[in-house]
């Protein structure tokens, strides 16, 4: 809901002063936080809380009395008046410090949210927001790394925090330095946001906490996040952010309980991961995110043998890397399955539900691929190297290797045919809407469909007795077009810029690969790349994450659609 003010240039500067007020507070934290001795006493510390808390309580009822309508200030940040009264009780149950900080960090927090909606529906290109809050996460996880309280090691540069922030934020998995010896625990919390928030986006992020807090949708957020979730329905917007929100939780919360034992088969835990629970948490976000970062030098290598590497790791992989449009579509269908065993008198109350054809073409394209890569690499792996390559293995790794990047062999002890098919399983990556990367399994099953459409000499491309429009081949000609292009680019100037490093070719390509399918298996060159190469990677990444047609349509927004044809005429082509 927009709401009027009356004085403009008023709001206007109080708008003003947020920014300066909660730039305070930011820097504050960091300077208090960030460093092993704080930067500033206590008494100044105090003072600053103090006064942001005053400044917020009095931008509030400024805002209150500038509104036109209270009663719709009043249903739109309610919150702001509900943190005020928990102040109150804090400060009169507790004391002024933690009052203060708890309701600083409330209003920090809701105001970063209703910002990022703001601007997600601020009139400009949706993709725009999108990829511009990539990038700042990105640069905010990048200072963040390079704070002495979070790493262990020798300080850190800026362009290896800069590849750790990048990494993360595109879930990618591909590390410079080793996640859990060289930081400490509060770097790897920041490593963890980055990955929770560039998982899902901090758009849906912003979307979900402003929802938490009473804020509805306009409609112009709605139709904004109706472009950047690609649903089609308006209405069902708010539902479908919250069923994100819920799902990711239960998801990993689950996740970290069944795999928390799993830990122990080490013996021990290394000095360097905090207990149990924060090393099953990092692990659960990291596998259902698709990022494949572990706390352990050798990844999951040492856990191979353990089930629930199967049980529950593959799961949450698969689970991450199907979508949520496809997870709120098999939810959905399964509750209306449930339903119709109510009494007939209720059930007209139960809306229809079905498979969509997106849902099919994923589980079917997802379960093939895993099967196939599976005996592939089995077959392969045991005839074209030396070792014993069993079927978990195998199993594992087709499933890492469309997305998550985890590893429980040495990638780089694979053979050539075994990497090769590595690369093409990396390329095609997972489903759409969800935290994979790559060109995703539906665009390649429609290009497999279209090429079977043109062998049986079919006008259209028929899946599960279904046309798909000519709009959608092309857009999916056009991802794979993309995705193969930055892919040989980025290939080639890597082959430049380290060619002095005696990579082999194939373990370029194989690192180009999993940069831009957000995978994160290396064949272990990544730590001695040159800086420039890092570059080359870092912006990899952030292309295989945002994906090459969202940065094509930001580029192309304001080019208006051709209001007329041009007549045909056949041409000779294959």
């Amino acid at each position: 809901m927009d709401v009027a003010y009356k004085n403009k240039t008023l709001e206007k500067f109080l708008i003003f002063s947020n920014l300066l007020v909660t730039s305070a507070v930011i820097l504050l934290a960091i300077a208090q936080l960030g460093f092993n001795q704080p930067l500033l006493t206590d008494s100044i510390m105090y003072a600053v809380l103090i006064v942001s808390t005053i400044l917020f309580v009095i931008d509030q009822f400024l805002r209150f009395f500038n509104a036109r309508s209270k009663t719709d200030f009043l249903k739109t940040f309610w919150f702001g008046f509900a943190s005020i009264a928990i102040l109150i009780i804090i400060c009169i149950f507790s004391n002024l410090l933690w009052a203060t900080a708890f309701y600083l960090l409330l209003q920090i927090i809701t105001k970063i949210c209703r910002t990022v909606v703001n601007l997600a529906a601020s009139g400009k290109s949706p993709a725009i927001t999108f990829i511009s809050s990539f990038i700042a996460i990105i640069i905010a996880g990048a200072i963040l790394l390079m704070l002495p309280k979070c790493h262990s090691t020798k300080p850190i540069s800026f362009i290896d925090a800069l590849f750790t922030a990048t990494s993360a934020t595109c879930v990618t998995g591909l590390t410079v330095k080793d996640i859990g010896p060289d930081f400490t625990l509060a770097g790897q919390i920041v490593i963890l946001c980055l990955i929770q928030l560039g998982g899902l986006g901090i758009v849906i992020f912003g979307t979900v906490f402003a929802l938490l807090f009473g804020q509805t949708l306009s409609v112009r957020q709605t139709a904004a996040m109706q472009d950047i979730l690609s649903e089609q329905t308006a209405s069902v917007i708010a539902h479908f952010i919250r069923f994100i929100f819920a799902a990711t939780i239960i998801i990993e919360l689950l996740g970290a309980f069944f795999m928390k034992d799993m830990w122990l088969k080490a013996g021990y835990l290394p000095k360097h991961i905090a207990n149990l629970w924060f090393c099953s948490i990092f692990h659960s976000i990291s596998a259902f995110c698709n990022a494949g970062f572990g706390l352990f030098t050798d990844n999951l290598v040492r856990f191979k043998a353990d089930l629930r590497v199967y049980a529950v790791i593959c799961p949450l992989i698969i689970l991450g890397g199907l979508g949520f449009n496809v997870l709120h579509n098999i939810v959905d269908f399964v509750w209306y399955k449930f339903t119709t065993c109510l009494p007939k008198h209720r059930q007209h109350l139960i809306t229809p539900e079905k498979i969509q054809l997106h849902t099919k073409i994923a589980l079917l394209t997802t379960v093939i691929l895993i099967i196939s890569g599976t005996i592939g690499l089995l077959i392969l792996q045991n005839n074209t190297a030396k070792g014993n390559f069993t079927l978990g293995d195998a199993f594992f790794q087709s499933i890492t290797a469309r997305t998550a990047g985890f590893n429980t062999v040495d990638i780089n002890g694979l053979s050539e045919p075994s990497k090769f098919l590595l690369i093409i399983l990396m390329f095609i990556g997972g489903c759409p809407s969800g935290t994979a990367g790559g060109i995703k399994t539906v665009t390649f099953a429609i290009i497999i469909m279209a090429v079977y459409a043109t062998a049986r000499r079919r006008a259209e491309v028929e899946i599960f007795r279904r046309s798909v429009p000519l709009s959608i081949v092309g857009r999916a000609l056009t991802v794979i077009t993309l995705f193969s292009a930055v892919l040989i680019t980025s290939a080639f100037l890597l082959s430049i810029t380290e060619r002095h490093s005696n990579f082999e070719f194939l373990n370029i390509m194989f690192e180009v690969a999993s940069a831009l399918g957000t995978v994160g298996l290396s064949c272990g060159i990544t730590p001695s790349l040159t800086t420039a190469g890092k570059i080359i990677i870092i912006l990899t990444m952030l292309i295989g994450r945002l994906g090459p047609l969202t940065l094509l349509a930001a580029l192309m927004f304001n080019i208006k659609p051709a209001r007329y044809n041009y007549p045909t005429e056949a041409v000779v082509v294959g």
